[in-house]
């Protein structure tokens, strides 16, 4: 896999080219700018770089302290096949500050198989995943 960099830096996260992206996704093409610059303020964010250009991004809705949403998992359609969302969402999983969090969810249509890979369950286009919280 390439040299990839994980941030969770906000002010790095590339807006325009973040909005555009989840606006052609089947899950946020009816989204406005304005809205995702509203869900990006109240998510923790995370944006993968490679060479210092970001290449990918991810976000969770959560209270920090039992549960998260885990959402908006996208790798720019150049970059897609190297592990890229794999290291998102795994950096979303070990954040510091999600570490008591045991209740994980998402909603998916065609990504299944990834977050399998994370111990999430499927029911429908729903998952869910339930740990034991650390820390």
């Amino acid at each position: 896999m390439q040299d990839i960099e994980i941030s969770f830096d906000l002010s790095r996260i590339d807006f325009r080219a973040t909005s555009d992206q989840l606006m052609q996704s089947y899950w946020g093409a009816s989204r406005t700018d304005e809205a995702n610059r509203r869900a990006f303020d109240n998510s923790l964010c995370v944006g993968a770089y490679l060479d210092g250009e970001q290449v990918g991004f991810a976000r969770v809705i959560t209270d920090y302290a039992v549960f998260a949403y885990l959402l908006d998992v996208i790798v720019w359609p150049d970059r897609r096949g190297h592990g890229i969302g794999k290291r998102l969402v795994q950096a979303l999983l070990d954040h510091p500050g999600m570490k008591t969090v045991s209740h994980w969810s998402l909603t998916t249509n065609d990504a299944h198989s990834l977050y399998q890979k994370f111990g999430f369950g499927a029911e429908g286009r729903y998952m869910r995943l339930d740990r034991s919280p650390t820390g």
